[in-house]
């Protein structure tokens, strides 16, 4: 071999096959082609009635014949499904996106070659995409090279990972071999020893597929795997699960101290630790802030040499304070048993949850179809809405309200209702517990109940997940997901007068790179022709732009202002405030609910009346204290939403006790 620059050139040799170069023959490619193929047959171009090469390679050649005349590609897999070579499949359709997979192309080969793992780099054709190839010493399995496809796409955006995830039917062109628009596919870097006298082990694409996990982020990896450890009660509160242990001896003589003498903040943060450590509650700890010394900080503010009463409303409320450092005392305990590294489980749970829901994602891409039409747009969306919370809850059975779903899909309460039925209906999600109570419904998505049994056997005991590559494929998706479902979430995106919800769905798959209208059709699994009025909708809207034969989003944001055009700006945050009303005057009547039903309840005459704020609210009572009622005794709503709205002063009318419905008279009130 001859150095060239910074590049390596194949010089000639005498070996059995023509060495390749920039001018390579498709003779000689075809002679690689024979060489490497990992079967008897190689898939070839099917050709129009004018004889034009086209991008289907439908046809088979076998290599012991010569070579075919239109453009081919070797498959990857052997016959049993084994992978024997290894194609990136960089992508360059336009100008823009050839830039991109150089870059890609350069940043992936600078990881092999750290990682010592031989390559080659081609330039696919006159397109200007690029194809890097590793050849294996030893047949790896599809389940691993499907593992390094999905998580090489999120760090490398040309990849095409289609050949690496389809053991059957994956291919990709061989060095040399022709391109349909003329010319062929010439070699940049690399020589062909490496594909002809291959030296990469299985053991070797495991360590990729480490360091591709590592690129994600390590330090967003560690803030997932917190939230992951964290959970919410029922009235919104977190908690770290677990069975609930006395306070440890720390915290407990923290809370017996006189904080009014000291440092009281830093009493508290001892006492909270201690608390969320012993998997205790929001409820449990606020209960106990009337009488516990060690909580002074709570009750009061230091002022000079002595302490003043807390204001009742505010961020410095005795309410607003301990909510805020309970959060930061919860988030803290998770994330120090985060890094102690005790949770040896976490990884084959993150990679089994991330496995169920990529194998929906593929699903629901393979029936593009039905998410186009009538409530098809909604229903996606409610979909990656509950795959996104499953990620999150590392389980693939979620609780999930419609109103939380509606506002992290973009969409009404009453579309994700039947969006959640449609979807029932259809198998996609099943429902195993309705709404009840302070609980929303929980649902199933795609169930299969041993989810989380037997983690160790769901892969071949002869190909073990990499370490980390489960958490870092949950990262992934988390990232996929989220920010689909950022780019779809607006204003302008809403029904009419906004633009629809499939448009905001068209419009989260475009990049700031021009991707042919082909290319977006099928990361959506529809048609072109099918694509094209939304497109047309977006860029009549400022919202794409066509760059070429490519369609990419503008430079600059145009949402807000396509919005305001449209007079439907705001509407979602119109919508999220009316679900926070509606949020806060059920669980003042669930609060009622429970005092009603407590064994032991305080007098109704005692109880804080409608109105007054309560220093630190708890599960039986409410920070807006008593439920309103009518002289009858029954449920005053409609008095209830003014003093939430403070649409009206709140009326001084005293509640007879006697009105108040006794346990066998709940139904009625």
């Amino acid at each position: 071999m001859a150095s060239v620059g910074s590049e390596t050139r194949i010089a000639p040799s005498s070996s059995q096959c023509t060495p390749l170069g920039v001018g390579v023959s498709a003779d000689a490619s075809w002679e690689l082609t024979r060489s490497i193929s990992p079967r008897k047959t190689v898939r070839v171009a099917a050709v129009d009635a004018y004889g034009t090469p086209q991008n289907l390679y439908t046809g088979w050649r076998s290599i012991a014949h010569s070579r075919p005349a239109a453009p081919w590609a070797v498959n990857l897999a052997d016959p049993d499904g084994n992978y024997r070579l290894i194609g990136f499949d960089l992508d360059a359709k336009t100008a823009g996106a050839a830039e991109v997979a150089a870059d890609d192309a350069s940043r992936l080969g600078a990881i092999l070659s750290e990682l010592g793992i031989e390559h080659m780099v081609c330039q696919s054709g006159p397109t200007d995409g690029r194809h890097v190839w590793i050849a294996l010493s030893e047949p790896v399995s599809a389940t691993t090279i499907k593992e390094l496809a999905h998580i090489a796409r999120h760090s490398f955006r040309s990849l095409d990972i289609s050949p690496l995830t389809n053991a059957s039917t994956g291919c990709l062109r061989p060095p040399g071999a022709p391109h349909r628009f003329g010319g062929g596919s010439a070699v940049l870097s690399g020589s062909d020893s490496v594909l002809l006298a291959p030296t990469t082990t299985a053991k070797a694409i495991d360590t990729l597929i480490g360091k591709l996990s590592a690129l994600l982020g390590t330090a967003h990896d560690r803030q997932e795997r917190t939230v992951g450890s964290i959970h919410t009660d029922a009235h919104g509160r977190v908690y770290i699960p677990g069975q609930k242990r006395p306070l440890p001896v720390f915290s407990a003589s923290a809370a017996s101290e006189p904080a009014a003498l000291g440092d009281a903040s830093s009493v508290l943060w001892r006492v909270l630790i201690g608390a969320a450590a012993a998997h205790w509650h929001y409820d449990e700890v606020a209960g106990l802030v009337d009488n516990m010394p060690g909580l002074e900080h709570v009750r009061t503010l230091r002022d000079r040499a002595s302490r003043t009463a807390r204001p009742l409303r505010g961020p410095s409320s005795p309410h607003a304070v301990l909510a805020r450092q309970w959060v930061k005392a919860v988030q803290h305990v998770a994330s120090r048993a985060g890094r102690s590294g005790d949770d040896p489980t976490f990884d084959p749970r993150a990679g089994a949850t991330a496995d169920h829901v990529q194998a929906i994602q593929d699903r629901a891409r393979a029936t593009g179809g039905r998410w186009i039409r009538h409530g098809g747009p909604a229903d996606r969306r409610v979909l990656d809405a509950l795959c996104l919370l499953g990620l999150r809850a590392l389980s693939t059975t979620v609780e999930a309200d419609t109103r939380r779903l509606a506002l992290l899909a973009g969409v009404g309460r009453e579309t994700a209702r039947t969006a959640l039925l449609r979807l029932a209906a259809e198998g996609w999600i099943v429902q195993h517990r309705a709404a009840e109570g302070p609980h929303g419904a929980q649902w199933s998505i795609a169930p299969r109940p041993d989810i989380h049994r037997g983690m160790e056997d769901s892969r071949s005991q002869a190909d073990p997940r990499p370490p980390g590559a489960g958490a870092a494929k949950r990262t992934a998706l988390l990232t996929l997901l989220s920010t689909r479902l950022e780019n779809a979430t607006h204003d302008v995106f809403t029904l009419r007068p906004g633009i629809g919800h499939h448009a905001g769905n068209v419009y989260a798959s475009l990049t700031t790179t021009p991707l042919p209208a082909s290319a977006i059709a099928s990361q959506l699994g529809i048609d072109t022709k099918e694509l094209l009025p939304s497109l047309e909708r977006l860029r009549d809207n400022g919202l794409a732009v066509v760059r070429g034969t490519g369609w990419s989003r503008p430079t600059v944001d145009g949402r807000d202002a396509a919005a305001e055009r449209l007079s439907v700006n705001g509407r979602l945050h119109d919508r999220a405030k009316r679900y926070e009303l509606e949020r806060e005057l059920w669980a003042w009547w669930q609060a009622e609910q429970t005092w009603m039903h407590a064994p032991r309840r305080s007098d109704a005459r005692r109880r804080p009346r409608p109105g007054q704020v309560l220093l630190v609210p708890i599960t039986e009572t409410n920070v807006f204290g008593a439920h309103p009622r009518r002289e009858d005794g029954r449920a005053d709503y409609r008095r209830a939403r003014a003093i939430l709205t403070d649409d009206s002063p709140v009326s001084a009318r005293p509640i007879n006790p006697a009105a108040i419905p006794t346990r066998r008279r709940l139904r009625v009130a």
